[in-house]
């Protein structure tokens, strides 16, 4: 399998070469030059194990010995506390997918555990190092720093939107003391900091200067392992409903995990609908019902990782929008990039995708109600999803709603929905007193690009 950038002046590259670069040097993201095909038959086959369905998928994209594959997914999956990995559990009428039982309790663990393994292999072949840089709404960097943390050839540089994320998720990455962690509190917005990783990757001199890499989103090893989730919960679903298709509603700002399930199904998983699931930091579900993608005001909300109102995975979907035409989709992002807006009416065509936006107050009502009707308590995020369902009932066939972080990462919004303080997790209120490291920067590219010549390994 080899990988091509979407604005096509990159030259095609092999799997290693993506996991360690990221971004491919052109601005634009890899993608596989061929997507490949699951049989009718695989997909309906017995049922397996969640590291028999990694294992099966990630080495259609992965050029790797089947036992060293074997050897990472094992690794990464056994640090979760569930037997299933990802357990499939019957709400009411909805499906909900349980994405948080690894090891920071967020469903970036699924694909970071896998990475971070990944860089041991690849650095560890030639003897080389790697400074892999992170912009993070919340959850990435956690993961991120969880998947490396300790790696004696790797340095890892996260930054995060300084007092527009959870507390907790602040204190999972700052709490992290080891040598080779880096957390930047950059003074601005999700946004902000997600310019300032993709102008520093995309710098050829610096990456001259230093071995630069990404565990964003823009990696196209997390896309990979995220799309496994999907083929495992619709085969639990398809078996326990006995319905052909199923229809995923997913919470978004980012637009990596829901990009994974578009990947799945042109895979050949039976999906009936991809519903995205947006809060007020609403651009993709203005996209997808008008066509319009235009850059908003970033509005905090209770779900503080799709406070986001540039998508970096959103230009992998335009790709295959627009029909795998790498000049079209420079023509697109120049354009966007240069106004802040693109209108593609041919978007509103793509009967796979439906979407849906949620305030603030639908949030906290789909987190009473699933609480007092069920006993079943979510996280604002996945609130997001569950009310995208309810507010587009799917008459023909289940919903599986992705339920992407444990609710004790949020108990103020848990407090506020339910009115009492229920949300725990014993994993988070062992860091309540814990130390932390974190450096203050504006947000500035030079003044983040300095402290990386400062404190990153060079070439």
């Amino acid at each position: 399998m080899h990988y091509i950038s979407t604005r096509g002046n990159a030259p095609p590259v092999d799997f290693r070469s993506v996991v360690l670069g990221g971004l491919a040097p052109d601005g634009g993201l890899y993608v596989p030059q061929t997507i490949p095909a699951v049989s009718a038959e695989w997909v309906a086959g017995t049922p397996r194990p969640y590291t028999d369905y990694a294992f099966e998928i990630l080495r259609l994209y992965a050029d790797l010995d089947e036992g060293i594959l074997r050897r990472v997914i094992a690794q990464a999956y056994a640090t979760f506390d569930h037997p299933d990995i990802t357990p499939v559990v019957r709400v009411g009428d909805l499906w909900i997918l349980e994405l948080f039982h690894g090891p920071t309790l967020a469903f970036k663990d699924l694909a970071l555990q896998v990475l971070g393994r990944l860089f041991d292999v690849f650095l560890g072949e030639r003897g080389e190092r790697l400074n892999i840089l992170v912009a993070t709404s919340g959850d990435t960097g956690s993961a991120a720093i969880h998947g490396v943390r300790g790696c004696r050839n790797v340095r890892i540089f996260v930054m995060h939107p300084r007092g527009r994320i959870s507390p907790l998720q602040e204190r999972q990455m700052t709490s992290v003391l080891d040598p080779n962690v880096f957390n930047l509190a950059i003074e601005g917005t999700f946004d902000d900091c997600q310019r300032i990783l993709k102008t520093l990757l995309a710098d050829a001199d610096l990456r001259r200067r230093l071995p630069l890499g990404a565990m964003n989103s823009v990696n196209w090893a997390r896309i990979a392992a995220q799309i496994v989730y999907y083929f495992f919960a619709a085969d639990q679903v398809r078996r326990r409903s006995g319905a052909s298709q199923v229809r995923f509603a997913v919470p978004t700002g980012n637009f990596g995990d829901i990009f994974a399930g578009y990947m799945a199904a042109r895979m050949g998983l039976p999906v009936a609908q991809l519903l995205l699931a947006t809060n007020e930091n609403d651009i993709l579900f203005r996209f997808f019902t008008s066509g319009e993608y235009r850059v908003g005001r970033v509005v905090p909300t209770l779900s503080p990782s799709m406070d986001i109102q540039v998508a970096s995975n959103f230009e992998r979907y335009l790709y295959y929008r627009l029909g795998e035409d790498p000049a079209r989709v420079r023509q697109v992002m120049e354009a966007f990039e240069r106004t802040g807006a693109v209108i593609l009416h041919e978007a509103r065509s793509d009967a796979l995708w439906a979407a849906a936006r949620t305030d603030t107050d639908q949030t906290c009502e789909a987190i009473r109600a699933l609480w007092e009707q069920h006993g079943y308590l979510v996280d604002p995020h996945t609130a997001v999803a569950i009310s995208a369902a309810r507010q587009r009932p799917m008459d023909d066939g289940p919903t599986i709603c992705l339920a992407t972080a444990h609710p004790a990462k949020f108990p103020d919004a848990i407090r506020r929905a339910v009115g009492a303080d229920i949300a725990h997790h014993e994993r988070l209120e062992a860091l309540e007193n814990a130390p932390t490291r974190v450096e203050p920067l504006p947000a500035e590219t030079d003044r983040v690009r300095q402290y990386l010549l400062t404190h990153a390994f060079p070439h």
